[in-house]
């Protein structure tokens, strides 16, 4: 299984397998006719789930962007509030968390040594806990009250993408449920977020298909030093991993920011040596997502009043984005909340292409491992 299966690096490979990840992970778990979402390994009652008050999300890395992400789902969909921490930082706030709490623990290997330890300080206080990882039988994934596991198969190369796409999968997944066993959601509702999520991997093939302007897009920016990356409310831990991305296997300088943070400091650094990747989506019936949408276009008008360089992720069809960017790469048109697991793709394929033409190890970059096992 760990073949490369005719690519060339394990990361392009990886990068390829989501949309059947994603298959992989959603449809054994969705029934469109009765209208539910199944999570059989969550071992926490209805009657339980109805009472909690408050939970927590704790990760690393790239599991952590995804539960920013999940912070976003579940807030909008079950009305909950959510707060996402750094596992290595978890234990230095004292957490204040009880008994009416649930603790989420995200972990590709489910061995990550520091979201092990929040885990177990999470228990201590009192919270239940779920743990979100790839590997059946992880540490993580034994402590945990219960479990939901991505089904996204082996991944080999360090810079984590399928991994990645199918935990903001389960998120969702996750929110739906948690709505339903609630009464914050009926079965109508529940399919039609069915619906979607079953369309995810079509829409993902498709994203695939951009990797030719990915390269393009490499072969223009492959010896700039710095970018700057920028996404609003759920886009925002996607601009945050597209910049991990480029720094894990490029060894380019990049920065994830909320776009309107940009004007309390980075603003200085915007010219035209530093590219600017905006995500600049937008969900037409979402009127959120229409307010973002409007303020991302006043931003990439000042950007390139500064003369910097923009390069933009937009909804298919949007030719006023293409007039003001530089470069432009289209999303097929998704509800807000799951346009971040179709976003990340071309970044992901842009950081591949960049490490490739700079001539670096793609799959073992410098001073990384897979697993963080020791803190």
């Amino acid at each position: 299984m760990a073949d490369k299966g005719g690519f060339a690096h394990y990361m392009l490979k990886e990068i390829f397998e989501q949309p059947q990840a994603l298959r992989d992970t959603i449809a054994p778990r969705v029934s469109l006719e009765a209208g539910v979402v199944r999570l059989e390994d969550v071992h926490i009652g209805s009657e339980e789930l109805r009472a909690l008050r408050r939970i927590n999300i704790v990760a690393s890395g790239t599991s952590r962007h995804a539960g920013m992400a999940g912070q976003f789902m579940i807030q909008t969909l079950v009305g909950l509030p959510v707060d996402v921490d750094y596992a290595s930082e978890f234990e230095y706030r004292n957490p204040l968390i009880g008994g009416s709490e649930l603790t989420i623990v995200i972990t590709q290997s489910g061995e990550t040594a520091d979201t092990t330890a929040a885990q177990r300080e999470a228990r201590a206080k009192g919270s239940r806990t779920i743990a979100i990882s790839n590997v059946v039988g992880s540490t993580i994934a034994r402590e945990a009250d219960g479990v939901i596991y991505t089904q996204a198969g082996p991944e080999i190369s360090i810079a984590s993408t399928k991994a990645f796409t199918a935990q903001m999968a389960v998120l969702f997944l996750f929110a739906v449920y948690l709505g339903q066993e609630r009464g914050n959601l009926g079965k109508d509702q529940v399919r039609g977020y069915i619906r979607e999520l079953l369309a995810l991997p079509g829409k993902l093939e498709n994203m695939l298909r951009s990797a030719p302007d990915c390269e393009r897009l490499a072969d223009k920016y492959h010896q700039v030093q710095d970018f700057l990356f920028l996404g609003r409310a759920i886009h925002y831990p996607v601009a945050m991993d597209g910049a991990l991305k480029l720094k894990e296997v490029s060894y380019v300088h990049a920065e994830g920011y909320p776009t309107g943070e940009a004007k309390h400091g980075p603003n200085a650094l915007i010219d035209e040596s530093l590219p600017v990747v905006i995500i600049a989506t937008c969900d037409r019936d979402d009127s959120g997502s229409v307010l973002r949408y409007e303020r991302n276009l006043a931003n990439i008008k000042a950007f390139k009043q500064q003369s910097g360089r923009v390069i933009a992720i937009a909804t298919t069809g949007d030719e006023e984005i293409r007039r003001l960017a530089d470069q432009t790469i289209f999303v097929p048109a998704t509800p807000e909340l799951l346009l971040p697991i179709l976003e990340i793709v071309p970044l992901q394929l842009f950081a591949y292409y960049m490490a490739l033409r700079r001539g670096l190890d793609v799959d073992h970059p410098r001073n990384l491992v897979k697993s963080v096992t020791r803190e």
